[in-house]
């Protein structure tokens, strides 16, 4: 299929063809018909793209804060890996589209095949031919509302919702600062609602392309922005202001505070300067508001990703809710997005449409991408160069390439000898494009079936999110493929039987990624307590950090949570070290509380092992980032190792210190893809089943013992 995508590194805008979405469960795909290029917001995302690395750090400090502190814990090279993956990804560019429904996912019963729908969502309703949105985001357009018209969905709820915020009512005076494609939509309603409205903008042409919209004054002159409200407000003021400008400068919002009555709303949409000047409007007791794009749900991933709506009868306006009420408009006619096209394009000259946004050679409000009507055949795979194939290299295919798969596995992966990456399978085809391009695989595909169908690729590694790795692998291994499926490697009892089921019916091998294990300056301490005849203490306390509430990893069934999800890692590090299986565990989780501000989970496990070693596992995430993450103790026969941070280490025996690593973080990461594709080569498993399973089953007593408030939990086995 045809997508409009950026390189973020050089800027590059082109049309590129790529696999189709796959249809994920609780998903609508649609084969799209039109889509909006919203010219103010795109138009930063683009110049943004366009600039230099020292213009885009000045443009997102916060992420320079983030690569400063990365390269405090992990070192050059980790943090080169992880903003070179950033830097060279390719990204989708749109919002807001329409067309015709194609399939549904799992759960999805509101739409079917046929529906007209109006689609929402940034990297959902792309530029794209076709695209794959959860259904919160996908509403039907009713009769007398046009396909194209329902492509201005997404920017008609982000206008609607902040009238909302306004609170205006019918004969009420509103001013609308900034009268580009939002500002048109807000003007319009607010005709529709009964209101009166003064029209702002320093564009001439905009404020005639208002009075069409339904202003009944308008002005460009800011000086003469206060004598309209008043003469629309017999002397008082606006009721209502909304801001809907895009400027650096705070003089919209100083501007409403002066053309504004007494207890006036200020809401404000557009991104702007917010020096509010603090005078006038405690003078006036002014109410200054923020609207959230296009209402409630959104950022709510509950709401967006997972389709849970809220009751009507506690928020009667969500996002889904607002688009509906914008097409009703629509159909009634009393909005109208003819008056506001001023220019159209096919989706192959759709670079043409951004040049025309970003050069401001000519005006322009809305600009519509068109797409065939007729529906061409989409493949999901994507050819991207062939490769001779050896008969000693090791054929390798990636499902799932998200941040960590790209900057840490996958250039593991690329400097180790006779390895050939066959294709690689993402949910969209813009990250399986992403990828392949970037690390030579020969195909990218969005139908994970396909890296699992092919003969070729004997070796697969699986980096998707947890709740996939267990049914991943296993079909991997009963195909007879050898499999490297990221930590946890299953989420539930029943996906472990499963999993170990596949292992000993295969010729393949498994690994799981438990990296640790593998860091050098672990081997070597392992080493030097190999002949211990007592049994060890270990002390392992982890910084983990915080996570938000909505994250997925915390959700249960797609993450798992924090215990099954990372904790695992620091559960199968310890029974490395002391080379037994684990027995039995109890945990305490800290109570939850409000008062704390966000979710805690830190938690203190206590673990026994079958050689009478013991493990206790703090895993804190309320401490601050400053502090190293990982700090590993190991006492044993009047011995003493240290860990900080898998940066350094001192073994301490006799009396005597010796210090080892003292350089760049190193988490055994290199070393464990290195062992694996000895693994493959050889035939055998790295590490026993039996361990790995000890670890995901030590990992679900840990969760029992914290539901049963610490109870000891006996470890079961086969």
């Amino acid at each position: 299929m045809k997508q409009i995508v950026q390189n973020y590194r050089t800027g590059e805008l082109k049309v590129e063809e790529l696999p189709p979405p796959a249809l994920r469960p609780g998903q609508v795909l649609v084969r799209t018909s039109f889509s909006l290029i919203s010219a103010g917001t795109e138009r930063t995302v683009v110049e943004t793209a366009q600039s230099s690395l020292i213009g885009k750090a000045r443009s997102r400090p916060d992420l320079v804060r983030q690569v400063i502190d990365s390269f405090k814990r992990e070192g050059l090279r980790s943090t080169y890996e992880k903003v070179k993956a950033r830097l060279n990804q390719v990204k989708p560019l749109g919002y807001s589209a329409s067309g015709i429904v194609t399939a549904t996912g799992e759960g999805v019963s509101e739409f079917q095949a046929g529906d007209r729908v109006a689609c929402a969502g940034a990297g959902y309703a792309s530029h794209a031919e076709a695209i794959s949105v959860p259904k919160n985001l996908v509403c039907k357009i009713p009769e007398g509302a046009s396909l194209e018209s329902a492509c201005y969905t997404t920017v008609g709820a982000i206008a609607l919702h902040s009238i909302r915020q306004a609170q205006a009512r019918l004969g009420e005076t509103v001013a609308v600062i900034g009268l580009g494609l939002v500002g048109q939509l807000v003007v319009q309603m607010l005709r529709a609602a009964g209101c009166r409205v003064v029209g702002i903008d320093i564009d001439p042409k905009a404020c005639q392309l208002a009075l069409k919209s339904g202003a009944e004054l308008v002005t460009s002159d800011s000086s003469e922005a206060r004598a309209l409200c008043e003469k629309l407000s017999n002397g008082f003021g606006a009721d209502s202001i909304l801001i809907t400008a895009s400027t650096n400068s705070s003089e919209p919002v100083e501007l409403a505070g002066e053309i504004a009555r007494d207890r006036a709303r200020v809401v404000v949409v557009g991104l702007i300067g917010m020096d509010v000047p603090r005078h006038i409007y405690y003078a006036k007791e002014l109410d200054i508001r923020l609207s959230r794009s296009y209402g409630p749900g959104r950022y709510d991933p509950q709401y967006e990703e997972k389709g849970q709506d809220y009751p009507i009868g506690f928020v009667r306006w969500t996002e889904n809710r607002n688009m509906q009420a914008f097409l009703r408009l629509v159909a009634e006619g009393k909005v109208d997005t003819d008056l506001l096209t001023t220019h159209r394009f096919d989706i192959d000259k759709a670079k043409e449409a951004y040049d025309l946004i970003v050069s401001r050679r000519e005006r322009c409000c809305g600009v519509v991408l068109r797409y065939a009507e007729s529906e061409r055949e989409m493949v999901a795979r994507v050819t991207h160069r062939a490769k001779s194939e050896k008969s000693d290299q090791i054929s390798v295919a990636f499902i799932g390439a998200g941040n960590f798969a790209r900057s840490v596995l996958l250039p593991a992966v690329k400097r180790a000898p006779k390895v050939r990456l066959a294709g690689v399978a993402t949910a969209t085809g813009l990250s399986a494009r992403n990828t392949a391009e970037q690390f030579g695989f020969e195909y990218s595909t969005t139908d994970f079936e396909e890296i699992l169908r092919d003969e070729s690729a004997r070796t697969i590694f699986i980096a998707t999110r947890h709740d996939l790795h267990a049914r991943l692998a296993a079909d991997a291994l009963r195909r007879g493929k050898s499999v490297f499926v990221e930590k946890p490697m299953a989420v539930t009892e029943e996906e472990l039987r499963e999993v170990i089921e596949a292992v000993r019916a295969s010729d393949g091998v498994l690994m799981v990624g438990y990296n640790r294990r593998f860091a050098p300056m672990a081997v070597e301490i392992k080493k030097r307590m190999e002949d211990r005849r007592g049994a060890m203490t270990i002390v392992y306390r982890i910084n983990a950090g915080q996570l938000s509430r909505d994250h997925w990893t915390k959700d249960s069934v797609e993450g798992g949570g924090r215990i099954i999800g990372e904790v695992c890692h620091f559960v199968d590090f310890a029974g490395f070290l002391a080379d037994a299986m684990p027995v039995s565990v109890s945990a305490h989780a800290v109570p939850m509380s409000g008062e704390a501000g966000f979710d805690d989970d830190s938690c203190a496990v206590t673990m026994n092992f079958a050689d009478g070693s013991i493990a206790s596992i703090i895993y804190t995430a309320s401490g601050d980032s400053a502090v190293a993450k990982e700090r590993v103790e190991i006492f044993c026969d009047r011995q003493y190792a240290l860990i900080d941070d898998f940066k350094s280490a001192e073994f301490v025996s006799g009396g005597k210190k010796t210090r080892l690593g003292g350089g760049s973080q190193d988490k055994g990461h290199a070393a464990e893809i290195r062992v694996f594709f000895e693994a493959v080569s050889e035939g055998e498993m790295p590490v026993k089943i039996e361990s790995l399973a000890a670890t995901s089953r030590a990992c679900f007593a840990i969760v029992e013992s914290v539901r049963r408030g610490g109870e000891r939990i006996e470890i079961s086995r086969d």
